[in-house]
């Protein structure tokens, strides 16, 4: 799980509205507005220096620096390009969205989707940029990243071979705001990173709502009426129909004019009177504005003579224009897959359609601790993270005419892409449910983990979710790898059709709790008396990591070790017992991941520059003073920092927070120290200048 400082201070930032897309994140600490200003002033084009027009951009492998795919490439700007560019021209629409020499129709597909919601698409794509007014080479997106809203800030070099764009690109040549957007999204790791992926992947990244995948073939009970309910909570719909092979692809249109492997839009489900009998209808869109079907129920189909001309309306029955209506069997006859996306409120501004319920948690598992692995592995499954949530009141017109509470549960696995360049596949995750049988905010143990009420099947993608309908009550929801001790953060969210109450259940974690193997681990380097001190310590963290080839280090120091007992030593042994050893490791594997992130270039180190970000990342805010304070006392001549040194870093400013939290008076933001309380500071903390830490 997330450190308690990390829990406060995004507490505090939502409480602000930061991570709101009204109120973005920056990417990198880059803040568009001063960037753009900046250039401005000085007159020259923006540079983006943290996504530079440089080969590590392109890729790690098939685009790396030394392929020849990569070779001949030459970064330019749109003005380079033609005569008279253009941000959006014409509005944002399908055509403008050609595929290149990358791997990443799944994003196209959800870049398209985006245009039939302009609204949408301006959250996305702010509208206000362009090439003339105002015009520094600087241009900015918005993201949703694993909870919050990034704004993401780039330069306009794009990567081109010949004088044409490399990757993506609109049918008209001198548009450039889907190219422009395609760079954003790849700066999270690279352009090569994005090769291979799911569209619902990027639907969730474009509106911060939870996807669910449907296949028709196997289509649960009144799913028609789950449709119809998805619609009025402002959902977006997509369906395709699959190609199944290679011959296949060569006829991607069908006999009745549909088209395999292309994506369409729904965009409406309704009944009608047909011959005194009702039919289900679902309304679908093609997104290139033409090319409709040509059966039952199309635009010029006899069906339509028999209906009143007040159905005809209420159906919105028009030309050709991409829009057509068929039977609701005949849809999941032709249809192979239904995406569907559910919003979040922060996305649907209109009062037109119901809302979800939203609730979100960040969490951890760490080997040794909360990795506990699957209910295949009962002794080490109840040490995972748990989540409670309480379900009070039942659906309004439940579909199935019992009385129950609707859920929509998802579990992401964080930063896949970001860590593809590592070799790092994404593991198989999945949760189970349970009722919760314990007293308030009680860890579950195994006893009552045996029988779970709801539970989704494992799978090594980024997602999985599973909708639910549960009688009133409390559950606990526990999200697991398939495998024990394998290390990541994830992303917990509850979608519920009405209010409901959420909690993250503390961990009160006794010896029992912990994972045999690291216990074992323990007992082999306590020196038999089942406690570590300073002089231990300090060799166990050489010995490991001194065996990494991803970090480097010159060793942990005795001052550190000291440091780290002071600050987890609950009962003034002045030594670390199983208990504290073992809430040490998983934070140190949590700096660890951190700072393998901040690692842009694996060289095993950090460039002092992304030490704000680190720190702000682990959950701490510092000002100026604090982070030159921070370099200088950490980083070498080349102002870098290694892992021994960044360890050390934010094990002192952990004990800094604590400190001034416990001598706070008052939420004042001030603190008094006396001679002897100056003087029991532990170490040199007092050098990183604490009367400026914020």
């Amino acid at each position: 799980m997330t450190s308690t400082a990390d829990r406060l201070a995004r507490q505090q930032d939502r409480e602000q509205g930061i991570g709101t897309n009204k109120k973005a994140v920056k990417f990198s600490q880059q803040d568009y507005e001063t960037l753009r200003e900046q250039c401005l002033k000085s007159g020259r084009l923006f540079e983006d220096n943290c996504f530079p027009a440089e080969p590590t951009s392109l890729g790690y492998d098939e685009l790396g620096p030394d392929s020849p795919k990569t070779k001949e490439v030459d970064w330019k700007r749109p003005k380079e390009l033609c005569s008279n560019p253009k941000f959006i021209d014409d509005g944002a629409t399908r055509m403008d969205i050609c595929q290149g020499e990358l791997g990443d129709c799944w994003l196209l597909a959800a870049i398209a989707s985006l245009t039939l919601d302009q609204q949408i698409l301006a959250r996305v794509v702010p509208q206000e940029q362009s090439f003339t007014e105002g015009y520094a080479g600087i241009f900015h997106f918005q993201f949703w990243q694993f909870g919050e809203w990034v704004e993401v800030v780039i330069d306009d070099r794009l990567p081109t071979r010949n004088g044409k764009l490399l990757f993506v690109h609109s049918a008209v040549g001198s548009e450039f705001w889907s190219a422009l957007l395609e760079k954003a999204y790849a700066k999270y790791g690279s352009y090569e990173a994005l090769t291979g992926g799911n569209t619902t992947e990027g639907l969730e990244d474009f509106t911060g709502g939870i996807a669910e995948i449907y296949y028709l073939d196997k289509a649960p009970p009144k799913f028609f009426q789950i449709m119809q309910k998805a619609l009025s909570l402002g959902s977006l719909l997509g369906c395709s129909i699959k190609v199944k092979n290679s011959a296949d692809e060569k006829e991607k249109r069908t006999a009745l004019n549909l088209f395999k492997g292309h994506a369409y839009s729904v965009t409406g489900a309704e009944e009608v009177n047909f011959q005194g009998k009702p039919v289900q209808l679902v309304r679908m869109r093609n997104p290139w504005g033409y090319k409709e079907w040509t059966g039952p129920w199309s635009d010029k189909s006899i069906e339509w003579n028999h209906l009143s001309q007040d159905e005809k309306s209420k159906l919105n029955h028009v030309a050709d224009d991409g829009e057509f209506w068929m039977s609701y069997s005949d849809f999941i006859k032709q249809f192979t897959q239904l995406q569907i996306c559910n919003l979040t409120p922060d996305t649907l501004t209109s009062d037109k359609v119901c809302h979800w319920n939203h609730y979100q948690f960040e969490g951890m598992w760490r080997e040794g601790s909360t990795a506990g692995g699957c209910s295949n592995f009962p002794d080490t499954f109840s040490s995972n993270p748990q989540f409670v949530v309480r379900l009070e009141d039942v659906d309004d017109d439940p579909l199935d005419g019992k009385d129950g509470c609707t859920i929509l549960v998802g579990l992401m696995q964080k930063d896949g892409r970001q860590q593809k360049r590592l070799g790092c596949n994404l593991k198989r995750i999945g949760f189970s449910i349970y009722k919760y049988k314990g007293q308030s905010n009680v860890h579950l143990g195994p006893d009552a983990l045996q029988s779970p009420v709801a539970k989704c099947s494992f799978a090594n993608t980024r997602e999985v979710c599973k909708r639910c309908k549960l009688p009133p009550g409390e559950y606990a929801i526990v999200p697991s790898t398939f495998q024990p001790d394998k290390n990541g953060s994830f992303l917990l969210r509850v979608f519920s059709e009405k209010k409901a109450a959420a909690r993250y259940c503390v961990t009160e974690l006794s010896e029992s709790d912990v994972d045999p193997h690291f216990k074992e681990l323990f007992k082999q380097t306590d020196g038999n008396d089942m406690e570590v001190s300073a002089f231990e310590l300090v060799e166990i963290l050489n010995k490991v990591f001194s065996q990494r080839s991803d970090i480097k280090t010159d060793g942990f120091s005795l001052e550190t070790g000291r440091l780290i007992v002071s600050l987890l030593d609950k009962d003034e042994s002045s030594k670390l017992g199983l208990m504290e050893f073992n809430l040490l490791w998983s934070k140190i594997q949590k700096y660890l991941a951190i700072f393998n992130k901040h690692d842009t270039d694996s060289s095993g180190t950090m460039n002092s520059h992304e030490m704000r970000g680190a720190a702000t990342e682990a959950g701490f805010q510092v000002n100026s003073a604090v982070l030159q304070s921070i370099v200088s006392r950490y980083s070498d001549a080349q102002y870098v920092i290694d892992f021994d040194c960044f360890v050390g870093c934010l094990i002192k400013l952990e004990m800094l927070f604590k400190m001034f939290k416990t001598l706070e008076r008052a939420d004042t933001g001030k603190i008094e120290l006396d001679m002897q309380q100056v003087l029991a500071v532990p170490g040199d903390l007092l050098t990183l200048e604490t009367r400026q830490v914020r």
